[in-house]
């Protein structure tokens, strides 16, 4: 217990020092010099939680800085380069388009859902701490062009705002809560709200509403926003690994053929299931496996999976909330392969990406593929059961 301790302690460390690296980025906060180190006062945006407090770091070497940087080859092939969401080989002309971040029903009436294994990667989170804290999901897709049915689409909460920022996407939805007023007017967030497609499926209203054909690039342009990442991005959030990763290589790993999330999300009774033929795995829901009819029932499956344990605030007594995303040193997990190992994330800002690293410190590396992350609230998270 005391090592492991120490190792989560050396965790957070590292995660400091690359805060730190991001203060040069867009959005940053002030710097100032102090003999030959840098320091950077780093202040939060949104605090909710008691715990996160603002930090003097020291700022790393270029060393450090180049130890951060991705181990992907940057020669693309031909035409094509690696995607900096999954890293795998995608046209070329996408190179600088931003993603879009759509938000999904994930009510079992809302079923099936309709075009989720094009994105890229999918959050699962708690939408409600009422109705058996049901979840709704975020999906990325950096190709959204390619879109002919997507959804259906949901209203959304604060998190989203974040999270959809630190991949600089647009965030698409159908309205919300008052809450997200604030985090709608903030000068980071483009997004695009209701007024979408709606298909007869014999559903009551709420469950007809999707992304279809060419409705994303009309509506981008109608609203003036850049296809193009703006001056938020912060550049490539993960970093990808060109040949498969093993996890076996750390003394750390256990292995996972399974992950069981029914507890921490009891509506959804979520869980995902290694699959040794795709060497990825899959999403399962309401006793179900996930099928997506807009592509042949395909299996919604994942290369990669990280567990974050997410404290979060209670906004009223209607089941409203906001999870606490900034935040510094909380424990996780990441899953490839069949092998999971414990990571520690921080997120300092808004608009700044999630950080993950390894107990040592050492940064995250992500095989290539689509990621799957799951903010499982803080006091569910006992209750995670890893097979």
């Amino acid at each position: 217990m005391r090592n492991r301790k120490l190792k989560c302690m050396m965790a957070c460390a590292a995660i400091l020092a690359a805060i730190t690296v991001m203060s040069a980025l867009p959005g940053s906060h002030t710097m100032e010099q102090k003999g030959n180190e840098t320091v950077t006062e780093v202040t939060m945006d949104y605090a909710a939680q008691e715990n996160v407090l603002p930090v003097t770091l020291l700022d790393m070497t270029s060393l450090d800085t180049q130890q951060q940087s991705s181990a992907q080859l940057t020669t693309p092939q031909g035409n094509m380069y690696r995607s900096e969401l999954t890293n795998e080989w995608i046209d070329i002309s996408l190179k600088n388009q931003r993603p879009v971040a759509i938000m999904v029903d994930n009510e079992k009436a809302a079923l099936p859902h309709y075009g989720l294994t094009e994105a890229d990667v999918v959050y699962e989170m708690m939408n409600s701490t009422a109705n058996g804290r049901i979840t709704r999901l975020m999906a990325i897709v950096k190709d959204w062009g390619k879109i002919t049915r997507f959804g259906n689409i949901r209203s959304t909460r604060p998190t989203n705002f974040m999270l959809a920022a630190e991949w600089n996407a647009i965030l698409v939805h159908d309205g919300g809560p008052f809450y997200i007023n604030d985090w709608a007017a903030k000068p980071y967030s483009n997004n695009l709200s209701a007024g979408f497609k709606r298909i007869n499926n014999g559903k009551n209203r709420e469950y007809t509403e999707y992304v279809t054909t060419g409705e994303l690039d009309n509506r981008i342009k109608a609203a003036g926003y850049s296809k193009d990442y703006n001056a938020y991005y912060s550049g490539p959030h993960f970093t990808f690994s060109d040949i498969e990763y093993d996890l076996s290589i750390y003394p750390e790993a256990m292995p996972c053929t399974e992950i069981d999330l029914s507890m921490a999300f009891p509506h959804n009774q979520s869980k995902l299931v290694y699959n040794a033929a795709t060497n990825t795995y899959d999403y399962y829901e309401y006793g179900k496996a996930h099928k997506d009819p807009q592509h042949n029932n395909a299996q919604l499956t994942f290369k990669n999976l990280i567990i974050q344990d997410t404290t979060f605030s209670q906004l009223d007594k209607n089941g409203y909330m906001i999870y606490n995303a900034i935040d510094v040193g909380r424990s996780g997990y990441y899953i490839t392969d069949g092998k999971m190992i414990p990571i520690v994330w921080a997120k300092t800002g808004e608009s700044t990406p999630t950080i993950y690293v390894r107990l040592t410190g050492e940064p995250l590396v992500l095989n290539t593929g689509k990621t799957y992350i799951a903010l499982v609230p803080s006091d569910s998270w006992q209750n995670v059961v890893i097979k």
